[in-house]
C-alpha cells in the first residue's frame, strides 16, 4: 500500500487532477482503495466541500449540488480550450477487464458523440462468449464509401436516409473534445478513427482528416490515434514530416475473398502497398486479416496473403478474425452470398463452425510462427473456447484497438 499523504485533501486533489471529471464517489472509492481506513468518508465530504468552497477544485453537478455524482475538476482545468462556448465535461467510470479487475478509466468526453469508450461486448462468462476489450472510439464521422458486403454498419446505419453514405462531422467541435482528452486524461489511450467509419474517406477534405487529426495528437505525447482502413490512398501522411503519435492498421483478405465481397476496395496488394510505404517511413503498421472467410482452398490463399505481407513489411501486430455476421447485418445487406458460412450462434451474432474457425487460425498461426517466427497475434471478437484450444491467453489480449 502506498503511504497515505500528510492530508486527505492532499489526496483529492491529487485523483483530481489524474482524473479530471471523476465522480465525487468514485474518488471516495479511490482513496480506500489507495489509503484503505486511514480516514472517515465524513472527513472524505468535509474535506471537498472545503476545497470546493475555497476553489481549490471545481465540480459540475446537473442537480447543482456537490453530491455523490458530482463531476470533480481540478482549479486549473479548462472548460473549453478551445474558447468554445460549450463547456467540456469528462466522465469516468469503472470498467472490469478481461483480468477481472476493475479500473477507473475514461468513458467519454460530454455527450459521447465524438469520444466514447466502446463497451457493447461483455465481459466473457461462458466458453461461447466472445473476447473484446473496452476500447477509445473517435467517432469523427459515420458511413464507409467501400460497400463491402458483410460490413456490420449496413446493420448499424440500416435506418439512416442517406444509409452508408459518408457523413462527416464538424472540425471545430472534433479539435474541441481531442484537445479536451489529450491535455486532461493521463491514462495512457490508443483512440480508434475507424470503429464506425473508414479512416482514410477524408482524405478528399480540407485539410485532409489525416493531417488534422495527427497535429492534434502531436501536441502530446501520452496518447496515440489508430487508423483503421481499406484505403491505400496515404499520399497527406506521407507529406508530412514523421510523426510519434500515429498508428496504422490495414484490412485485408484473401485475393478471392475480396474480390467478391469487398466492393468497391483497392485490391489487397494496394493496401499492402500502401502499407509497405509508411512502415518504409517508421511508422507502425498493423494487419488485421478479418474477416477469414472458408472459400475453397482457404489454407493456400491466406498462406498466400501471409507471404505477400511478409515480402513488404513485418507487421507490428496481426488480428485474425472469422467472418460472422450480426442479424441487424444479415438484414441490411443486399449480397448475402456470404451468409451461407454462419452455422453458429455467439453474442456477436452468427459465426462459422466452431471446428472450421479453429483449422483456420491454427493453420495461419502455425504458418506464421513457423515460417516466420512470428507471434504477435491475436484474435477479434473470438469466443474463449477458440481462445483456449489454440492455447492463447485471451485475458491478456493485444489486439487491433489496443495500445
Amino acid at each position: 500500500m502506498l503511504k497515505p499523504p500528510t492530508d486527505i485533501k492532499t489526496e483529492i486533489k491529487n485523483l483530481v487532477t489524474k482524473y479530471p471529471g471523476i465522480k465525487r464517489r468514485d474518488c471516495w472509492l479511490e482513496i480506500i482503495k489507495r489509503n484503505f481506513m486511514v480516514w472517515r468518508h465524513s472527513e472524505f465530504v468535509k474535506s471537498i466541500e472545503n476545497l470546493a468552497k475555497n476553489k481549490e477544485i471545481k465540480y459540475h453537478s446537473t442537480t447543482k449540488r456537490l453530491n455523490e455524482n458530482a463531476l470533480l475538476y481540478p482549479k486549473q482545468y479548462n472548460y473549453n480550450p478551445n474558447n468554445s462556448s460549450i463547456k467540456m465535461h469528462i466522465h469516468w467510470n469503472y470498467f472490469v477487464g478481461l483480468n477481472n479487475k476493475a479500473e477507473l478509466l475514461i468513458n467519454k468526453i460530454n455527450d459521447a458523440s465524438i469520444i466514447n469508450r466502446f463497451d457493447k461486448t461483455p465481459i466473457p462468462e461462458k466458453p461461447s462468449d466472445v473476447v473484446c476489450p473496452h476500447f477509445l472510439e473517435l467517432k469523427w464521422a459515420y458511413g464507409c464509401p467501400f460497400n463491402c458486403s458483410w460490413c456490420y454498419l449496413k446493420g448499424t446505419f440500416r435506418f439512416k436516409p442517406e444509409g452508408l453514405k459518408p457523413v462527416f462531422k464538424d472540425l471545430s467541435k472534433i479539435k474541441n473534445h481531442v484537445d479536451t482528452f489529450n491535455f486532461n486524461v493521463k491514462t495512457p489511450e490508443l483512440l480508434n478513427t475507424g470503429e464506425i467509419s473508414d479512416s482514410l474517406m477524408g482524405e478528399h477534405l480540407d485539410p485532409p482528416f489525416s493531417k488534422f487529426i495527427i497535429q492534434l495528437f502531436e501536441q502530446q505525447d501520452i496518447h496515440k490515434v489508430l487508423f483503421v482502413t481499406k484505403s491505400a490512398n496515404v499520399k497527406n501522411i506521407l507529406e508530412l514530416p514523421f510523426v510519434k503519435q500515429a498508428i496504422f492498421s490495414f484490412s485485408l483478405n484473401a485475393l478471392p475473398a475480396a474480390e467478391k465481397w469487398e466492393k468497391r476496395t483497392p485490391s489487397p496488394l494496394k493496401r499492402i502497398e500502401a502499407a509497405k510505404k509508411l512502415y518504409g517511413r517508421g511508422y507502425p503498421v498493423r494487419i488485421r486479416v478479418d474477416p477469414l472467410v472458408p472459400v475453397e482452398s482457404w489454407k493456400e490463399h491466406y498462406k498466400e496473403l501471409i507471404d505477400i505481407i511478409f515480402k513488404n513489411f513485418i507487421p507490428e501486430r496481426i488480428t485474425l478474425g472469422s467472418l460472422r455476421g450480426l442479424q441487424s447485418t444479415i438484414n441490411g445487406t443486399d449480397d448475402k452470398s456470404w451468409t451461407i458460412y454462419l452455422k453458429e450462434h455467439s453474442n456477436w451474432g452468427k459465426k462459422v463452425d466452431f471446428n472450421t474457425r479453429y483449422d483456420m487460425y491454427f493453420s495461419i498461426i502455425d504458418y506464421l510462427k513457423n515460417n516466420y517466427d512470428y507471434e504477435n497475434i491475436a484474435l477479434c471478437k473470438e469466443s474463449v473456447e477458440v481462445w483456449e484450444k489454440l492455447s492463447m491467453d485471451w485475458t491478456n489480449i493485444r489486439c487491433n484497438c489496443l495500445l
